[in-house]
């Protein structure tokens, strides 16, 4: 065992800091590498984005929320592949074929520019506003904070800290191509490192018929013992993908609407194989780890348990790298929400890129705050996806209507603004007995922002000769 200021540290631990400063070196290098000097080029890498990049920087984005996923499988079991993988996997299959293309041709940089396209400036500001709030990463510096404050023994609050600085500083050098040339290391990271955990997970559960066998009931059920509404909830979160920001960052960067359409299509496909893993790792963690003190923990302590002290190592800075995937990328987007959307005017590149790099600084901090406030990834995802989603759902869905349907521009902004506070006013007024009316507040939050389109399409219907 080794000790560092009264703290010891496993074998494991010391290894690992090894590899992250290798890690975090890597992902430095990569990060300084050729450059655009055009301010496409540094805020989606000059729209040239081939196949394997797509397809590298839209899964390792996706799944951010690495560290949640355990939680949720040692939580709930079976039910984790119901609820985040089918709904997701059907939403993105719909957005290959129906948006991926047209995006593309489109010529926009973010969803607010096809906001401001479709129905002017108000709707656009409204709709910056609800993609800052869902790209502002909190919870997944949340999570690399939590694995930092694991391998060290500091201060989840210096965890924090460090994790902002250096993910705003590896961006900041190169923009939108350091976020996509990293996720193509992070992407093999991630994949190699649960390909070692579940065999070896399975080698001591007594392989898959063992692992199945020893889970709590309700483990097997597909609704994880919650309730329909909970599982039907997250369907409707996985329309979010519909309006994801990461999506529409990568359409809009890709080499070709072609290879926009494809690129998610693959995507998909490694999703359900990553899946796989990640569940059954799960699984695992809470067959042989049944009293784990942090669910969130599940898949660090797995491997700790299972893996000789080098496999485990690498494990653990695959989860980093993982993590890192999407916080780095969420945090451009936010960023790139400052630096472009809020500015509303085009600007010289110099121009673009400073802004960009302020909104980084802004957006880390925003993140450290938020960091420190909430303790659960997962509450995270349910707030901000309840909110975000509802708000921009309807009427970014609109914008693909004949001009005789489409809402006006204050009917988008009310929809908007109706469906943002519908949602705020359900989570706040939560209870120890659960929500108003035992809804989420998804429902009556999309049900206000239909009626308020509805209204508007009378009113634009009687108007018309």
């Amino acid at each position: 065992m080794a000790s560092r200021a009264g703290v010891t540290l496993t074998t494991v631990n010391t290894l690992v800091l090894i590899l992250v400063v290798i890690y975090a070196v890597a992902l430095l290098a990569l990060s300084t590498g050729r450059r655009g000097s055009g301010g496409i080029d540094y805020l989606l890498a000059g729209r040239r984005l081939t196949l394997p990049a797509f397809v590298a920087t839209l899964v390792t984005t996706w799944y951010g929320g690495i560290l949640g996923i355990g939680e949720y499988a040692w939580r709930f079991g079976i039910s984790t592949w119901i609820v985040f993988g089918v709904p997701y996997y059907l939403a993105a299959i719909l957005f290959a074929f129906w948006l991926a293309p047209r995006l593309r041709r489109s010529g926009a940089i973010t969803i607010p520019d096809l906001l401001v396209n479709a129905y002017g400036r108000k709707a656009s500001s409204v709709g910056a506003a609800a993609v800052y709030a869902s790209t502002v990463p909190v919870a997944y510096l949340l999570m690399v904070a939590a694995l930092l404050a694991q391998i060290t023994g500091w201060q989840v609050a210096t965890t924090v800290l460090i994790g902002a600085a250096f993910s705003a500083l590896y961006v900041a050098l190169s923009g939108f191509r350091a976020v996509v040339r990293t996720d193509v290391l992070q992407l093999v990271l991630m994949y190699g490192g649960f390909f070692l955990l579940l065999p070896a997970a399975l080698a001591h559960t007594g392989g898959f018929e063992g692992l199945w066998g020893t889970l709590p009931d309700s483990h097997h059920s597909w609704d994880g013992g919650l309730g329909w509404q909970t599982v039907a909830v997250w369907y409707l979160f996985a329309l979010q993908t519909v309006v994801e920001p990461s999506f529409y960052q990568r359409v809009f960067a890709a080499r070709s609407p072609r290879i926009a359409k494809v690129g998610v299509l693959v995507s998909v496909a490694m999703w359900v194989v990553f899946d796989f893993f990640t569940v059954y790792s799960g699984l695992a963690a809470r067959t042989l780890l049944p009293e784990l003190a942090d669910p969130m923990a599940a898949y660090p302590a797995l491997a700790e348990l299972v893996l000789s002290p080098w496999a485990a190592a690498f494990f653990t800075v695959a989860l980093f790298a993982t993590v890192m995937s999407t916080l780095d990328s969420y945090l451009f987007i936010a960023a790139t929400t400052i630096g472009h959307d809020f500015a509303q005017e085009p600007e010289a590149p110099e121009v673009v890129r400073r802004r960009t790099r302020f909104g980084l600084v802004v957006s880390a901090g925003l993140a450290a705050v938020g960091a420190l406030t909430f303790s659960s990834a997962v509450q995270v995802w349910h707030h901000i996806g309840s909110v975000v989603t509802s708000t921009l759902l309807l009427p970014v869905l609109a914008i693909h209507l004949p001009p005789p349907w489409r809402p006006s521009e204050w009917g988008a902004v009310l929809a908007m603004i109706a469906a943002a506070a519908t949602a705020c006013a359900w989570i706040l007024l939560r209870g120890s007995d659960g929500y108003p009316l035992g809804m989420e507040p998804m429902f009556p939050a999309l049900l206000g922002a239909a009626c308020c389109l509805l209204g508007d399409a009378v009113l634009i219907r009687t108007r018309m000769p």
